[in-house]
C-alpha cells in the first residue's frame, strides 16, 4: 500500500449535452494542471458524474462500449499524465443504457461500476438500467469502492465489511469510498451531512466530486467537493482556480488511517447482514 495517495479532484461546470466541448474543457485543465511539476505526483483525477454531457436522461448521447471514443479519450489522457482518471459517462451495453463509472489506470486497465440507485425524482429508472454488482478494487495498494451521486443516500449499500490485521491494513473491506456527483445546490445540506457520515461509519476516507454551475435545466450546482477522514473532518486542500473550474488536491495518509482503525475499532462490533 503506498504510503500516500495524491488525488485531485475536478470541480468544473459542464457544458449542456455536449461531450465534445466537456472533453476539450477537461483536456485544457489537465494540461495547464500537469504544467505546475508540483502536481505531477498526482495519482488519481476524479470528475464529476456525467462529466461528458450533464445529468441529462437523453440516451441519444450514450456511447456504445464497444467503441466509446470518451474511454479511448480517457485512456489516452491516463497514458499521457501517467495517473488514473475516473468519472461517470452514458453508455449503452447489450441494448441498455448505464450511467457508468470508469476507472481507467495509465496502462489502459480499467474497472467499471454502473450506478446502483437511480434518481426517480429525475425518472432515471425509466431510461437507465440499475447496476447490480457491489464493486471493490485495489489501486496502488489502496482498496476503493466507488459509487455515483445517489447512492450517498443509501448507508447499507455502501456499508464496509472490514476485516484489520495487527499492523492496521485492512484485509478486507475498503479504503476509501469514492463519490462522483451531480447533486444540486438545492440539496447541498444532505450532500454536506452524508458524506461525512459515510466515512465515519465505514472507518474510511470518503471522496466525493461535484460539479459547479448551472445545467440545462436551469439546476445550480455549487460543487462542496471535499474529502473526509474516517473521524469525519474535512481535509484541507490546495485549490487552484482554472477557468471555469477548481482543482483541489489532497495528500491521504495510510499511516493515519491504519493507526485509527488500530485505536478505534468499531468494526469489530458491526452488524452481520446479507445485501441483496
Amino acid at each position: 500500500m503506498n504510503p500516500t495517495l495524491h488525488i485531485s479532484l475536478l470541480q468544473a461546470n459542464l457544458f449542456w449535452e455536449d461531450s465534445m466541448k466537456n472533453k476539450s474543457h477537461f483536456e485544457n485543465l489537465l494540461s495547464n494542471f500537469f504544467e505546475n511539476e508540483e502536481n505531477q505526483n498526482t495519482d488519481i483525477v476524479v470528475l464529476p458524474e456525467m462529466f461528458t454531457t450533464g445529468f441529462t436522461m437523453n440516451v441519444d448521447l450514450a456511447e456504445k462500449i464497444e467503441d466509446s471514443p470518451t474511454l479511448e479519450w480517457l485512456k489516452k489522457n491516463t497514458k499521457k499524465y501517467d495517473v488514473a482518471i475516473t468519472g461517470s459517462i452514458i453508455i449503452e451495453d447489450d441494448k441498455k443504457f448505464y450511467n457508468r463509472l470508469f476507472f481507467v489506470e495509465p496502462n489502459g486497465n480499467y474497472n467499471y461500476y454502473d450506478k446502483k440507485h437511480l434518481f426517480r425524482m429525475a425518472d432515471e429508472q425509466k431510461t437507465f438500467t440499475a447496476g447490480i454488482e457491489h464493486l471493490i478494487f485495489e489501486y496502488k495498494g489502496w482498496k476503493i469502492c466507488p459509487q455515483i451521486c445517489y447512492d450517498l443516500r443509501f448507508p447499507v449499500f455502501s456499508r464496509n465489511r472490514l476485516n484489520i490485521d495487527k499492523d492496521g491494513i485492512a484485509t478486507s473491506g475498503y479504503d476509501i469510498l469514492l463519490y462522483v456527483a451531480n447533486f444540486p445546490a438545492a440539496r447541498a445540506l444532505a450532500w454536506n451531512t452524508l458524506l461525512p457520515a459515510r466515512a465515519i461509519e465505514n472507518s474510511c476516507y470518503a471522496i466525493g466530486v461535484n460539479r459547479i454551475g448551472k445545467d440545462g435545466k436551469g439546476i445550480n450546482y455549487d460543487g462542496d467537493s471535499a474529502i473526509y477522514n474516517p473521524k469525519g473532518e474535512k481535509l484541507d486542500s490546495k485549490i487552484e482556480n482554472i477557468g471555469e473550474a477548481e482543482i483541489l488536491s489532497y495528500s491521504l495518509s495510510a499511516t493515519d488511517l491504519q493507526e485509527y482503525r488500530k485505536k478505534f475499532q468499531v468494526y469489530l462490533d458491526d452488524d452481520n447482514f446479507e445485501l441483496k
